[in-house]
This record gives structure tokens, sequence and C-alpha cells, in this order.
């Protein structure tokens, strides 16, 4: 099928239009994703990816059947740091959440600002085929961005660009379109081996290798069950995610604040306390992240995050008695998890 081809390139308007739509960065890739796909086989046969059985779709490392006609690929990036954050980790009263959950769910802008990004181009270009992805099937984003131009895979499996560090948001666009792709850049982390030195809990046991069974971002997000006791003290008082890797690498004192609305934080330093967080109904859990994507987690892995967090948390009179809240709990995972804090305390 051959395509209209304007004075202005193709891939010119498209950046423009993804930069006008808030989106900080813009690249273009083929399909070929190399030796991605013999890498992700090699994670999983060593059962790095824990409970996320999604990551063994095969489709992760073939475009072309994923989205049947798909020749090129456009990769967008969103930062996301909010210039209010300050950090509290150091603050072991209260909840520490990562700095991407704190705003409004992600999923939901870059879907949003994607689909409006593929209606131009499909209203400019007779023959466009096309699909959005923002995490909604198996993509290796990082790859495809990498391949794109947009950085480098840093140690800690990030992707990271020179201008903006590693606190953005990726998406993508598979489309029949015969773009002009970019090259890819060259790895900068040199001999650092600080993310993987700075991981409360190993989960970095070689460069660019991620064990997400011992990841706190996996544990507080993707696994459902019971967190393994050798990692809740480690955990500390991070109740979603864990930013520690992004903290502290040297490139993220390029990071550039996000100037969309949507991702302005929704808790001050103020409403993180861990007992009122604790203390939330299902009801209060529900209206008060509505619309972010810590509401993912539900309820009962929210209390089973935080009743850990508690367990780390100084000993005071609040906090005893507000474990003692959920001991009885209905889920046996709550109870579990209250219980071990609640004896942290009574020691």
């Amino acid at each position: 099928m051959q395509f209209y081809k304007p004075s202005k390139s193709i891939e010119e308007k498209i950046r423009s239009w993804a930069l006008e739509l808030g989106f900080s960065a813009v690249g273009f890739s083929g399909t070929d994703l190399g030796e991605a796909g013999s890498r992700l086989a090699s994670w999983l046969e060593q059962g790095f990816h824990g409970e996320m059985h999604y990551m063994a779709n095969v489709l992760r490392s073939q475009p072309q059947a994923l989205h049947p006609g798909t020749v090129s690929v456009i990769s967008v990036a969103m930062n996301y740091l909010d210039r209010e954050l300050r950090d509290v980790l150091e603050d072991a009263d209260k909840a520490c959440i990562s700095r991407y959950a704190l705003g409004r769910d992600y999923h939901k802008v870059l879907r949003g600002r994607l689909k409006m990004l593929e209606g131009r181009i499909r209203a400019e270009f007779g023959g466009f085929d096309g699909r959005v992805f923002v995490d909604s099937a198996p993509v290796m984003e990082v790859e495809i961005a990498k391949n794109a131009g947009l950085g480098w895979r840093g140690k800690h499996t990030l992707l990271l660009n020179r201008q903006a560090g590693s606190f953005f948001f990726l998406g993508e666009i598979y489309t029949n379109l015969p773009l002009t792709h970019d090259e890819p850049v060259k790895n900068h982390c040199g001999k650092c081996t600080k993310c993987i030195d700075i991981c409360p809990t190993g989960a970095i046991p070689a460069p660019y290798r991620l064990d997400a069974r011992r990841c706190i971002s996996y544990l507080t997000i993707e696994h459902h069950g019971s967190i393994p006791t050798e990692f809740r003290k480690p955990i500390g008082n991070r109740i979603y995610g864990c930013d520690d890797c992004q903290l502290v690498c040297p490139w993220n004192r390029f990071a550039k604040i996000s100037i969309e609305p949507d991702f302005s934080a929704r808790f001050s330093p103020d409403e993180t306390g861990l007992v009122p967080l604790f203390l939330w109904s299902e009801e209060e859990f529900n209206a008060k992240l509505e619309g972010n994507a810590i509401r993912r987690i539900g309820h009962e892995r929210w209390l089973r995050n935080i009743a850990i967090a508690l367990g780390n948390a100084p000993h005071s009179e609040p906090v005893v008695s507000a474990l003692k809240t959920r001991v009885s709990h209905p889920s046996a995972l709550v109870r579990e998890h209250a219980h071990w804090a609640l004896m942290q305390h009574l020691r």
C-alpha cells in the first residue's frame, strides 16, 4: 500500500502532534526485537517473573503477530515526577509510595493521549492502521523504546535517558505506516552499580537482570499472597512500590518535572500517616483512591502492605491499637500480616 508523502515528513508531523499532546519524547522503530526474545526466555526459565505469568506470552517479542500488519512502532514517553513531592522514606510513621502512583492512574492518561494521537494520524494519512498499548498487552516497551532511540536499558532494567533520567511512562502505537526508524542510543551506565548496591532486598542479582520475586515493587503490587518474612523488614515503610534504584541513579539529576496536572500528587506528606491509612474501610479505600493506580491492588493487599510498614514503625500506642483492629479481620492474609506486625511491638 502506498502512503501519501507530504512536504513535511510523516515522522515530523507525528512528533509535533505528540509533543502538543503532552508527551516528552517520541521515537520510531521497527518490529525486529533482536535477541530480546531469547533473553526473555532465559529470564522466565529462572523463574524471575514470579506470579507474573502474563510475561510468558510469546507475542511479547513478536509485534507483527500481536497486531498483524505492523511494520513500525511509535514509542512515546511522558514525564511524571511531581514538583511538590517530598521524600518520606526516612519518616517511618508515614507511608512511602512510589512516585508514579501519586497522581492519576497513568494507564488512563497515556491511553487517552495516545488515542488522540492515533486519531490525528488516521485523519491525516489514508490507509493508516494502528493499535495503542499502555501496559495493556504483551509488549516489550523498554526494548521498543530503546530501539526507537528514547534511551538505553539501565542496569536496573528501566529505560534511562541522558536528558530525563527514568521518571517517565512509556506507551506505544503499533502501525502499518512505513516510518523512518530512529537509531538506538549508546549505553551510558559505565561502571556504575549504585542501583544494584542500593536495593534493600537484593533484587538485581546482576546488571540488567531483575529477580521480581525479591523486588519490593513486585511484592507490594503484583504479588497476591503472603509476603515472605525475609523481606518484611527490608520493605520498611514502602506500602506501594519502591523507587530506590531510580533515586540513587546519577542520571536522575536530569529528571524533568511533569507539566501534566493529572500527575500532581494526590497525597501530601501530611496525609500519609500509616495509622490513618490502615484504618480506612474498604469503602473509604475505593472512594479516596478512585482514578489512582493504587486502587488496583484492592483493600486486602493495601492492609497487608501497611501492616508490614506498621510492624517496622516506631513503637507507639496508636500503632499497636491500629494493628489490634485487624488481627481478627475476615481475610487470613490481613490477619497474618497484622499479627506479625503486632509481634514486632510486643516482644
